[in-house]
């Protein structure tokens, strides 16, 4: 390709590419509205009561909706209610595309989801799956903290500040600057205007990738 490099990222190599799961690679709101809203019903909690939510830990959620006599109830519940509803659950556009056409020591996916929800969710989609996928359980704090995208990049072996992340909430795109990585927001959950990104596109579609031997710069 001999298209030159967006002007957000020009003259820059990436060492690995760093990807939300909902609402980035693949749509799950669906499901996850369905799950969340019967949990609300059977807790009862009014309409409306995740506004502005998206992309943080489900157990931080619940802490913050339920006294602290009920959390471990809560979250055990919404758990359940999410592992088993899975239908709808669809690949985004040129998700699939951008995420394997990275090499596998470069791309990983790091998520807010627990291990066994982020697992039924990949394979319902069907999206190919890196062989790094850093979960709600493998770090102490997850989104808007940078934890969980220094620990993707650990164990990619890179350095935080040398990988792009792809997000479309803005815990999440809070969590990678704190991180030191560059961001790139995907619409779709929320609007372009309230991504606070280096670079903001419609869809993975819409991004290209130059690789090198050291990497990956943009062309977008």
């Amino acid at each position: 390709m001999t298209s030159a490099p967006h002007p957000a990222f020009a003259g820059r190599t990436f060492a690995a590419a760093l990807f939300d799961m909902d609402g980035t690679l693949i749509d799950s709101t669906p499901a996850v509205d369905r799950a969340w809203s019967q949990w609300g019903t059977e807790f009862g909690l009014p309409d409306g009561f995740r506004d502005g939510m998206h992309g943080k830990p489900a157990r931080g959620l619940v802490a913050d909706l339920l006294p602290a006599d009920r959390v471990e109830e809560g979250f055990a519940r919404v758990q359940a209610l999410e592992l088993v509803d899975l239908a709808g659950i669809t690949v985004l556009p040129g998700a699939a595309e951008l995420l394997s056409g990275i090499p596998e020591p470069r791309r990983a996916i790091v998520t807010s989801c627990t291990r066994d929800l982020a697992a039924v969710r990949i394979a319902a989609s069907g999206i190919p799956a890196p062989a790094v996928v850093v979960t709600i359980d493998d770090t102490v704090l997850g989104k808007p903290n940078p934890d969980p995208f220094l620990e993707g990049a650990r164990r990619l072996s890179v350095d935080p500040r040398d990988c792009v992340v792809f997000e479309d909430a803005p815990a999440g795109l809070a969590a990678a600057r704190a991180a030191g990585c560059a961001t790139v927001g995907v619409v779709g959950t929320h609007r372009a205007g309230q991504l606070d990104a280096d670079l903001v596109v419609e869809s993975l579609a819409d991004v290209r990738l130059i690789f090198t031997a050291d990497g990956f710069s943009f062309a977008v």
